[in-house]
């Protein structure tokens, strides 16, 4: 371990100077820490010759180098048990290099040769089921996802003891399903199942157990349950800011989640105060074209965004954007976000063209990248969709609603996805005043809200302020003020005095009064 240093104090030499003197110590062979590290490094990079080489490479990242190096080590392989244990990892490799097919792909041809051998309950089934699983939950086929982490667990509840870690782990990608579904009791249900085995199995202060804190207070914050999401959140900040550095990238996690609810609160100030307390750590720990660092920059421009500022929304997006496209390949799927995000900013800037371009480029991205039916692609032509709503192109506007339409009603996606299209359609009929399919759609919208939200979601104060306008217009004022007093309800309960929706729901609430 002779070439091995610790790195002690680093100090700037003068202040004009861009040279920094580092302090370095050097590591003995009876260094505890160091020890410990190379023998969890030695675990996780098992095995031997290539195949551990491949492992280390993917470790580091090196997804290209790794993919070359399973290639060549399949050409010349006839035994089964070589070219399945390759398939795997190869279907790892293309996995996260966002290219999902092309993995699950990988990964049966592995289980289909694994299952010629093997008995339906051994555990290596039970991992390469559980691969599966996930990369059908990227690829937005929920049902498919569920069918093999259920598979997955099964084995796992056969082979371990109930409250083995891997039972926690195997929880927790059921009850992810379920959160990207929109079925948030469900996904309560494994998370907190998760949550139990892993506060048996690890110390109090074990930074997994933040993690299984903070999966339920996603979970709570999509349910637009704030103060419980904040609890499960601060629960998980007090675990890392005990167990980690204050300079660990999972404390500005912890930050950048709980600015993620104080801004949808409308409490900008706070969300502010965690997103640049996320953004400093991760300045100082990542590279300068981290993945993690695009999205803290993202974050503050989304804050910047609801503020009604979007000169700063947009200076902070492309900051995102730019490091994006260095650490990520042209067609990743990754890469629609930030094209989707300038589209919504050119959106509210009223600079429709621009929106437009940047929700095609987004579009074609997730086209490439996923089944045609994938929820993503829905999503992209919901929000083209609601552009030519704006820019008052009516009929296109409908043939993009209705594109988005035809995924979401023919395949297990999150129902609310299916209502935000339902509520688009309906905002497109109410300015054609075509004022009875409108409240059709909205109808429909809010009925799927209804069932799958909290009663006080303020997803649920959009549609009774939608609906409100469309009564409004038809001079049902008695039908108006009834909606728009429950957006307000909601909204004064939910969301800060100066929310940009509350002050919208009063303004609408005066119009209506006003012709009462």
């Amino acid at each position: 371990m002779h070439t091995v240093f610790r790195i002690g104090e680093v100090r700037k030499i003068d202040k004009k100077s861009p040279l920094y003197e580092v302090e370095l110590k050097l590591t003995s062979d009876d260094d505890q820490q160091l020890r410990q590290l190379t023998d969890r490094i030695r675990e996780e990079v098992d095995g031997s010759g290539w195949y551990r080489l491949g492992k280390l490479l993917l470790k580091i990242s090196q997804f290209d180098k790794a993919e070359e190096l399973y290639t060549a080590l399949l050409k010349p392989t006839s035994n089964d048990s070589d070219k399945a244990y390759i398939y795997y990892w190869l279907g790892w490799v293309k996995q996260d290099q966002g290219q999902y097919k092309e993995a699950a792909s990988f990964y049966e041809m592995s289980l289909k040769i694994k299952r010629k051998t093997l008995p339906e309950d051994h555990p290596s089934l039970g991992s390469t089921y559980s691969n599966i699983g996930q990369v059908y939950n990227d690829m937005g086929d929920y049902s498919k996802a569920l069918e093999f982490y259920e598979k997955s667990h099964k084995i796992k509840e056969k082979a371990l003891p109930p409250n083995h870690p891997e039972l926690a782990i195997s929880y927790n990608n059921i009850g992810q399903v379920y959160n990207n579904m929109g079925d948030y009791s469900k996904a309560l249900e494994f998370y907190e199942k998760d949550l139990e085995i892993t506060k048996k199995v690890l110390p109090p202060n074990h930074p997994d157990l933040a993690s299984s804190y903070n999966d339920i207070g996603a979970v709570y914050k999509n349910m637009g349950d704030y103060s419980k999401a904040l609890e499960f959140y601060e629960k998980s900040l007090q675990i890392r800011e005990k167990a980690l550095p204050s300079n660990h990238p999972d404390l500005a996690s912890s930050y950048n989640n709980i600015g993620g609810v104080y801004n949808n609160m409308g409490d900008y100030s706070k969300a502010f105060e965690f997103y640049e307390k996320d953004l400093e750590i991760t300045k100082k720990v990542l590279p300068s074209n981290h993945p993690s660092l695009a999205s803290s920059y993202n974050n503050i421009g989304q804050v910047y965004f609801n503020m009604g500022d979007y000169s700063k929304a947009l200076a902070y997006s492309k900051k995102d954007f730019e490091i994006t496209k260095q650490v990520l390949p042209e067609n990743h799927p990754d890469l629609a976000f930030p094209y989707n995000w300038f589209g919504k900013i050119y959106r509210s800037m009223k600079d429709y063209p621009k929106a437009l371009d940047n929700f095609e480029k987004c579009l074609a991205i997730w086209q490439k990248a996923s089944p045609e039916n994938h929820p993503d692609i829905a999503f992209a032509f919901s929000n083209i969709g609601d552009v030519h709503r704006l820019m008052g192109n009516y009929e296109k506007a409908l043939v993009f609603h209705q594109k988005a339409l035809n995924i979401q009603e023919n395949v297990q996606c999150n129902p609310l996805e299916c209502a935000l299209t339902y509520i688009n359609l309906g905002e497109t009929y109410r300015e054609m005043k075509d004022y009875s399919t409108a409240l059709t759609y909205f109808e429909k919208g809010l009925e799927i809200r209804e069932k799958k939200l909290p009663k006080n979601h303020p997803d649920l104060a959009v549609v009774y302020h939608n609906t409100a306008k469309l009564y409004l217009a038809t001079r049902k004022y008695s039908m108006a003020m009834k909606n728009i007093q429950q957006a307000v309800e909601i909204a004064q309960e939910k969301l800060s005095s100066t929310h940009p929706h509350l002050l919208e729901y009063k303004e609408t609430f005066e119009k209506i009064r006003k012709k009462m």
